[in-house]
């Protein structure tokens, strides 16, 4: 007798889910392998590069999914889906942020004292454009700011994003324009081949 295994790769998100519900626990490792990478990257760039909140971010969305299955519409794209989420544990993180800064001594809490570029064989210029990268891009407005970093970091696609922010398709277009001309002129000395 032979025994027929499941291939999970080939199967959907939203079937993957559907079978988690189901208590298969091996969908659950799919669902794992296919989006930890990129929750990790997105919360890096969300959570002021903070590695350990970026972990436990992750570690917190997978919980969920695991607990709850059932929590998830299967008629929603699940990517959709679990950036929205991502995207309210980030908004309920800055919320918390500003009432411990209101309650602080001021300093500010989103950055370590630490000095991460210990490395001094790195190239100056790709130092000095990330830090100014950094500057620049927290200095946009939340709302495009947050189509930036769904688009470029997390990879998600316009009508994704449209759902995940609650907009039209033409509104996460604006936003993505004005957002990336922004940035190509603050950082137009780092490539001066950028005519806007």
């Amino acid at each position: 007798m032979r025994i027929i295994r499941k291939s999970y790769k080939n199967l959907k998100d939203e079937d993957l889910l559907i079978s988690l519900t189901k208590g298969d626990k091996k969908s659950f490792d799919e669902i794992y392998n296919r989006y930890a990478g990129q929750l990790q990257g997105f919360f890096m760039r969300k959570m002021w590069n903070d590695r350990e909140k970026a972990e436990d971010f992750v570690h917190d969305i997978f919980a969920k999914i695991i607990r709850k299955p059932e929590s998830f519409d299967p008629t929603r794209n699940f990517k959709t889906w679990l950036f929205s989420v991502a995207n309210n544990m980030c908004k309920n993180e800055y919320k918390k942020q500003e009432v411990r800064k209101n309650t602080s001594s001021g300093l500010d809490n989103h950055y370590s004292l630490k000095d991460d570029n210990s490395d001094v064989f790195r190239q100056v210029q790709d130092v000095e454009f990330k830090e100014r990268f950094e500057v620049e891009i927290n200095s946009l407005k939340e709302k495009h700011k947050n189509v930036f970093h769904l688009k470029y970091i997390a990879g998600l696609s316009i009508k994704e994003i449209a759902e995940i922010v609650n907009a039209s398709e033409g509104t996460v277009k604006s936003r993505l324009f004005y957002a990336t001309k922004y940035l190509a002129e603050k950082l137009k000395e780092f490539n001066p081949t950028i005519n806007y």
